[in-house]
This record gives C-alpha cells, structure tokens and sequence, in this order.
C-alpha cells in the first residue's frame, strides 16, 4: 500500500486530491498551514499535519513523521500554492521572493527530503501542480507566473535526473478552477496597483477574474483531484496532464499562434 504526502491539502485541489486518494485505500498524510481546515479529512482517515512549505523545520518534521511510521513517502503530490498579482513595478522585491518561497523553493526543499526513500526503493512518484500559467501569461500576473514557469523547467531537469532511479515526474496544468485562487488574489492586487499608474489595468484584470471564476465559469476542484489520481494510478503516466476550463486551448494558442498574437488575445480578454 503505497503512501502520499499531499501539500496544500486545506482546500480545494489538495484537499479533493485527498478525498480520493483514501476512497482507493492509499494511505494519505495531508499537509497544510491550517490544520482545523483539514479536520474532515482527519475523520475520513487521513493523517493530517501542519506544515508552512517555506519553514524548513516544518518540512522536516513532517517528512520525518512519515519516515518514523511508514519509512518514506512514495507519491509526493506538491500542491501548496498562491497567485500573487499586482503590476511589477508595484511589487516589491520581499513580495516576489516569498511568491518564490511558496510556489518553487518550499516544494524543492520538500521535494530532496523525501527522494532518498525514493532512491533507495527504486520507485516513486512526484507530482507537481503546476498551471496553465506555466505556458502562458496575462497581464499584472509577473511573479506568478516567472514561479510556474520555473516549476516547469525544474520538473524537466528533475523528470531526467530522476528517472535513472524508477522516479517519475509528472507535471499538472490546471486552467480555471473552482479554488480560492481568484479571492485570494484580487484583494493584494487592487491593494498593489488599484490606484497606481497601472489603475486602469487592475481593475479590468479584477472584473474579468471575478467573471471567469464565478461558480458557473470555473472547473470543479474535484476534477483536476481526478486527473491527479490517475497520474499516481497510471502505470507509465504522461509527462504533462492540462485540465480544466481552458488550460488546453490557451497552451494551444500560445504554442502555435505566437507572441504577439497571444498578446492581442490576452488584452482583448480584458
């Protein structure tokens, strides 16, 4: 019975991912800041813990309490995460490292805890939650997206480096997905650029998020859980699954339309 850490496990994707994961009978640690947003989870049968992916103790506690009790982690599923928007000029230097912090470095640093139970077993799997924002970008979205663009890469260095071990590693694209993503991001952005020069912008971006992620214009969380799943189910998994309401048309369009055209695209959204 292999065992599956999960970050980000206190809402939406992680903890759908979660939720699915013990209906199949792995045995799932569910890793997040709030501990009491994870309680349910705890009544279904998962082990919950607390854990800030930017404090290094609090990784290493956790990869240690799965090592005491099952001697490592076989499926790391890294999916802690935030949207941090606002225009660059806006942002300063200490916002863009911990975006950083969050999104790249904190899953790394979990990420080379748990691979020497992976190497010595000859077999696991790293799942990592990327965004259709890997492959595109917009407008006000700067340091987010440098972070899922670097998620990228580094997946398909770690993806060559690792598969000499029976690692594997597997890239997520989620697009517009039901999640706190949208509320989470709006407020810090119109904070950052709702009355600098980039107004204008802000409050375009702002009316066009709250438009796509009402209830009626986002994918379930629990679908991107699905396709997780059947990443760590997969036998010999893709290196990339896009999913949700428009990860694979936009990926489409910026693949092969271009930069400039997926400019005019991107301001005509707004």
């Amino acid at each position: 019975m292999r065992t599956v850490l999960v970050t980000g496990a206190s809402s939406g994707m992680g903890k759908e991912t979660v939720k699915k994961l013990i209906g199949q009978g792995y045995v799932v640690y569910a890793a997040a800041r709030r501990l009491e947003s994870m309680r349910d989870l705890e009544d279904l049968g998962a082990t919950v813990l607390k854990m800030d992916i930017t404090k290094e103790a609090d990784v290493t506690a956790v990869v240690d309490r799965v090592a005491a009790e099952r001697g490592g982690v076989d499926v790391l599923v890294n999916n802690a995460g935030f949207g941090l928007y606002g225009a660059m000029e806006d942002t300063s230097i200490d916002e863009a490292r911990y975006q950083f912090e969050v999104n790249l470095f904190g899953l790394a640093r979990l990420t080379q805890q748990v691979l020497p139970h992976m190497r010595k077993q000859g077999s696991g799997r790293i799942v990592n939650i990327s965004s259709m924002g890997g492959k595109i970008y917009l407008p006000l979205g700067s340091w987010y997206h440098a972070t899922k663009h670097a998620l990228e890469g580094w997946s398909d260095c770690l993806r060559l480096e690792l598969a000499p071990f029976g690692i594997d590693v597997v890239v997520i694209e989620p697009g517009v997905i039901e999640t706190e993503f949208g509320d989470v991001m709006l407020e810090p952005m119109l904070k950052r650029s709702g009355s600098s020069a980039y107004a204008d912008l802000a409050q375009r971006v702002a009316v066009a998020t709250r438009k796509t992620y009402s209830a009626s214009g986002a994918t379930p969380a629990a679908a991107i859980a699905d396709v997780i799943v059947k990443s760590i189910n997969a036998q010999r998994p893709r290196i990339r699954y896009a999913a949700g309401k428009y990860a694979k048309p936009m990926i489409a369009l910026r693949k092969w339309l271009g930069d400039r055209t997926f400019d005019r695209i991107a301001m005509r959204a707004l």
